[in-house]
């Protein structure tokens, strides 16, 4: 027995061994064709995946886009919601209301028509442009959207309006703009387009302000990066001519002396010049005629949201730029007034937009059955013209293509620099003279350093007031309302008396206290944060206006003084001599109002172009 187990012991351990191997073998081929990544080692790993997002290297399952879907440009299109502004600056009041997200199908019914770039979801952490690479260029110290990009319209007679909505929204880390090295400590955000319309952040991280130094270099990257949108569905000769104007400007012969111009006040007056030529020359306008009064072809022409209606006046009364033959325009202008949008349709005390949104959609989708202009370029050579603070969030979707000149020129609203345009803010009172009372006193008369007045509109202006109203200092006349009384200055002597004049933001970013700041030669000290300047392609702001963070409210009157007499001066000369753009005339002259909103927009047009 003894014997015979000793012999058999060693067969079956054998026969043991083998069968153990041959397990493992089995086993191990299994991982290996049926695990992600090929190993085990490898596949546990891989359950932190979305954890590289926090070091900048983002990748995760689903949220990878086609490369040819986006390119590497990032624009500032951001869609946070914004708030109404609807009291006039002196007091008079409107409705105010809490702005909202509009869901889907509310502004598309056809949902087949909206393409979302990436699907929010609480795993993805994917760059939304398929870009990994950590020394990417993107825009400076912001929040940043996705590009809105042409939906694919696979209808053959392209006679639906092709619609995108962006719904992923990454803040933008700061960037040295000498290296344009993204800094580490980016965290994505993800837009809820859902009934809450409330912006879901995964950090309380708030974005920096973005400098006008900056936005100056934000706006020029825009330009030279390759464009975002599509080719044009057909070619056309106006794209030859842009193209041809777009090289000629580049080239401009450098101007020294011009006698309607101050070359200080110009970022490049040479270019600014040949491209106000080349607008004098070859721009065409087409209008469209469909559309009813009030809400289409009826300019309010009083009041604070005057600029889009003085604009929609004189360009329809326009001789030299409008054109009957819709194929030889260069722009298509959408005339519709945004404060008679909100004076018609806004359902009081309703805190929605969505009948106004979807008035506008209506509208678009009539011209786009009835033209094929749209279509051909996704609406990129359409422009509208809006002072209401709604309208940017109201056109943000719709007609996101298209060149928007906004009152609202806000970086964290939506605004695309090398698209969009900053339209002056102007409070005209009559009308028949809009410029009744121009002019001021010369700096040897002006007493008083730094003036303000108005209503106190959002959340900035009672600071303003906590600080230095109630005759804290005599020398700064901060006020809710101008005393009244016998003898006592009312508000546009005081502007004409003072060195400075506060232009304080309200609900929104914009005022009219900048345009009547110059036009009462008194020096604009803007106090709004993000807030993009009118004219902001050609002017140099910093060069006749002061810039105070909001945060520096309290370091005011410090700064003011801080400022050399012999700069203030300086500055005060250039008011004078930059009020000629800011306005507006029966008849329209030369680089005024007018005509330097044309130039905002074709100015942005013509550098869209990009050789085909």
């Amino acid at each position: 027995m003894g014997h015979e187990f000793r012999y058999r012991c060693p067969v079956e351990t054998r026969g043991l061994l083998w069968f153990v191997g041959i397990m493992f073998v089995v086993i191990v081929t299994f991982q290996h064709f049926e695990l992600p990544y090929n190993n085990i080692i490898t596949s546990k790993s891989s359950v932190h995946t979305n954890q590289i997002a926090e070091n900048g290297t983002l990748s995760t399952d689903g949220a990878v886009l086609k490369s040819e879907t986006v390119s590497n440009v990032t624009q500032l299109n951001v869609l946070n919601s914004t708030d109404a502004d609807n009291t006039d600056e002196r007091g008079d009041n409107y409705v105010a209301v809490d702005n909202e997200t509009v869901s889907e199908e509310s502004v598309v019914s056809n949902k087949s028509s909206l393409q979302p770039v990436v699907q929010p979801n609480e795993e993805s952490t994917q760059d939304p442009v398929g870009n990994s690479d950590n020394n990417a260029t993107l825009t400076t110290g912001i929040t940043s959207v996705v590009p809105l990009l042409p939906a694919v319209n696979s209808s053959s007679n392209m006679r639906s309006p092709s619609y995108v909505k962006p719904n992923t929204v990454i803040p933008v880390a700061n960037i040295d703009p000498n290296t344009s090295s993204v800094e580490k400590h980016a965290t994505p955000i993800l837009e809820d387009h859902g009934n809450s319309g409330k912006v879901k952040s995964a950090s309380a991280q708030t974005p920096r302000v973005v400098l006008v130094s900056e936005m100056h270099n934000l706006l020029l990257r825009s330009w030279s990066s390759p464009s975002s949108m599509r080719p044009p569905q057909w070619a056309s000769p106006v794209d030859r001519e842009l193209l041809r104007a777009k090289s000629q400007i580049e080239n401009a012969p450098i101007i020294r002396n011009d006698p309607l111009l101050y070359a200080p006040l110009y970022w490049n007056i040479s270019m600014f010049k040949r491209s106000y030529e080349l607008m004098e020359e070859m721009l065409k306008v087409y209008i469209y005629k469909e559309g009813e009064k009030p809400i289409l072809h009826q300019p309010v022409l009083k009041g604070i949201y005057a600029s889009e209606g003085w604009f929609m006046k004189l360009l329809e009364a326009n001789k030299k730029f409008v054109t009957k033959k819709p194929r030889n325009a260069h722009l298509f202008y959408l005339p519709f007034s945004s404060r008679n949008l909100e004076l018609q349709l806004y359902v009081p005390d309703s805190h929605s937009h969505k009948n106004l949104i979807k008035y506008l959609k209506n509208y678009l989708d009539l011209i786009v059955a009835k033209y094929p202009f749209w279509n051909r370029t996704d609406g990129v050579d359409h422009f509208l013209v809006a002072c209401h603070d709604w309208a940017a969030s109201e056109t943000k979707l719709i007609m996101s293509n298209c060149i928007r000149a906004l009152c609202n020129a806000d970086v964290k609203e939506g605004f695309v620099f090398g698209k969009d345009a900053s339209l002056p803010e102007t409070n005209v009172r009559t009308p028949q003279n809009p410029l009744r009372d121009l002019g001021g006193k010369p700096p040897s008369k002006r007493p008083i350093l730094a003036f303000f007045a108005g209503s106190m509109h959002g959340y900035l202006r009672p600071i303003l007031l906590e600080h230095w109203g109630n005759n804290k200092d005599p020398d700064m006349k901060i006020y809710g309302r101008v005393p009244k009384g016998k003898g006592k200055m009312n508000y546009f002597q005081h502007m004409k008396s003072s060195k400075y004049c506060i232009c304080a933001r309200g609900y929104e970013v914009n005022s009219p206290r900048i345009v009547e700041a110059i036009m009462y030669e008194c020096v604009p000290v803007i106090i709004s944060d993000n807030y993009v300047p009118p004219f902001f392609e050609v002017l140099n702001w910093e060069s006749f206006a002061v810039f105070v963070l909001e945060k520096d409210i309290p370091n005011l009157k410090s700064i003011l003084v801080s400022i050399p007499e012999k700069r203030y001066r300086e500055m005060q000369m250039r008011v004078k001599k930059v009020q000629q753009h800011f306005l507006w005339h029966g008849k329209p002259v030369k680089y005024d109002m007018f005509h330097m909103i044309l130039h905002s927009v074709w100015y942005n047009r013509v550098f869209q172009m990009q050789p085909t």
